[in-house]
């Protein structure tokens, strides 16, 4: 019988995250103060996040060790499965191999949970009582609100209007583990309420939710901010999903040609790709494919510059591919992916050539997701159908070449508390956005004037 699924015992979940920043063609560029314009300090940031947290974010060392509690936590689910796509390849006609990495098995049903739980722990031993989140589609508030239950903290996450609406399960996962779930943009912080005075009928975004989660951060001593993606210690936590993919792609006898991830802020593609940076960076020949949506397309239509993390311009500034602090997503059902920017350290690579990007439409994911769940069971979460689809044209493109290729992507997770976007798709209430060109050209007018 050819084998499916390549596990790993809890005694080789890894001891250690990598840090991709030892790997980088060139040094990071400065993160900068929204105020000042100057490079920020630990003591500008200790508002925001704990010592430990604000090291690993500071941090050049290759490996940074997983302390023990956090590894017992994730042996609740990691390490997690890695499955050949047998039936899908099937489906395809496609000589290539195709692997997925399944993070979906989480108790938060994503990969979220791999940071929040080492966010939380680090809050817990700073003597953090309360942290103050955002998120988009849910997948993260609802990894925070969990991670939060699991070391004692109070939780309150900022919840992007129009995923809010959209996704109500996401909302009652997070109440059900105990935090608080605002709709933002909303009246409880003066950024939200100039937004609403601006329109108030705002959908949100994740720039609007950052900044309220920022701003109710600052203002209590008691309180934290989490960030679910983007900063470097986020990208850092992740790699567990890649270097648990090396393992187990050696137990299948494999090495892929390319790894392919969805992209929004960058912390899912980091963690599947990031620790094969590492081996491109030593000589292999392997291609890193970042997929985001073509109504964001952050890393395809954007450009290399400083920016604001935040719409109120109260995070601080990093150098990463952006369209404008400012730039308004409209409400695609993958809310995950609907932020203006870019990890820096992504971003770096991408703009280094060492990792490729490229922009796909809904109505291609969701045709790609329902041939997924269809051949392998498993029913896709919005975001990751941009993965699967990556995936799926790497597969016909090995078939019309009639080449072998080995093929990797990071399935991040299950589509359960989706379902009301798969109805829309069937109905065929969805469709295609092409964000206009004049659209991000004007938020990228807005950019700060930065002195270096």
């Amino acid at each position: 019988m050819q084998q499916t699924k390549f596990l790993l015992g809890e005694d080789r979940i890894p001891t250690h995250w990598y840090n991709v920043v030892a790997d980088l063609p060139a040094p990071p560029a400065p993160v900068l103060h929204p105020g000042t314009g100057a490079p920020v300090t630990p003591a500008d940031m200790l508002p925001l996040f704990p010592p430990a947290v604000l090291e690993q974010e500071m941090s050049g060392e290759r490996w940074i060790p997983i302390p023990e509690e956090v590894r017992r936590i994730y042996a609740l689910w990691r390490p997690s499965p890695l499955f050949r796509a047998r039936r899908l390849e099937a489906a395809l006609g496609t000589p290539a191999r195709i692997y997925y990495k399944y993070e979906g098995v989480s108790p938060a049903g994503s990969h979220k949970p791999n940071t929040a739980v080492p966010q939380a722990y680090y809050n817990k031993l700073a003597g953090t009582k309360r942290i103050a989140t955002e998120t988009g589609a849910g997948q993260w508030g609802s990894s925070m609100a969990l991670a939060c239950q699991m070391f004692g903290l109070e939780c309150t996450v900022y919840m992007v209007k129009v995923s809010f609406q959209q996704k109500p399960y996401r909302k009652s996962m997070m109440q059900l583990w105990g935090a608080e779930v605002v709709p933002s943009p909303s009246p409880r912080t003066a950024a939200g309420r100039a937004i609403l005075a601006q329109d108030p009928e705002s959908q949100g975004s994740l720039g609007i939710a950052i900044s309220e989660a920022v701003e109710d951060a600052v203002s209590r001593e008691d309180t934290r901010y989490a960030l679910g993606s983007v900063l470097n210690h986020v990208c850092l936590h992740q790699t567990i999903i890649g270097l648990e993919a090396k393992e187990q792609l050696a137990l299948a006898g494999d090495y892929p040609d390319v790894i392919i991830a969805a992209h929004g802020g960058g912390s899912n593609f980091a963690g599947v790709g990031f620790p094969f940076v590492a081996d491109k960076a030593a000589g292999k020949q392997v291609r890193i494919v970042a997929v985001e949506p073509t109504s964001c397309p952050t890393l395809t239509k954007g450009v290399y510059a400083f920016d604001y993390g935040d719409t109120a311009r109260m995070a601080p500034i990093t150098k990463m591919y952006t369209l404008g602090h400012d730039f308004m997503p409209p409400g695609i059902h993958a809310g995950g992916l609907r932020y203006h920017g870019a990890s820096p350290l992504v971003s770096q690579l991408v703009h280094h050539g060492i990792v490729e990007a490229r922009a796909v439409g809904q109505l291609a994911c969701f045709e790609a997701a329902t041939l997924f769940a269809r051949t392998e069971a498993i029913i896709p979460a919005p975001e990751s159908s941009h993965a699967i689809r990556g995936a799926v044209d790497e597969a016909l493109q090995a078939k019309e070449e009639g080449k072998e290729r080995v093929i990797l992507f990071n399935l991040s997770g299950h589509g359960h508390v989706d379902m009301a976007a798969y109805d829309a798709y069937f109905a065929g209430q969805l469709e295609d956005f092409e964000y206009p060109a004049e659209k991000v050209e004007a938020s990228l007018a807005n950019l700060p004037k930065v002195k270096l």
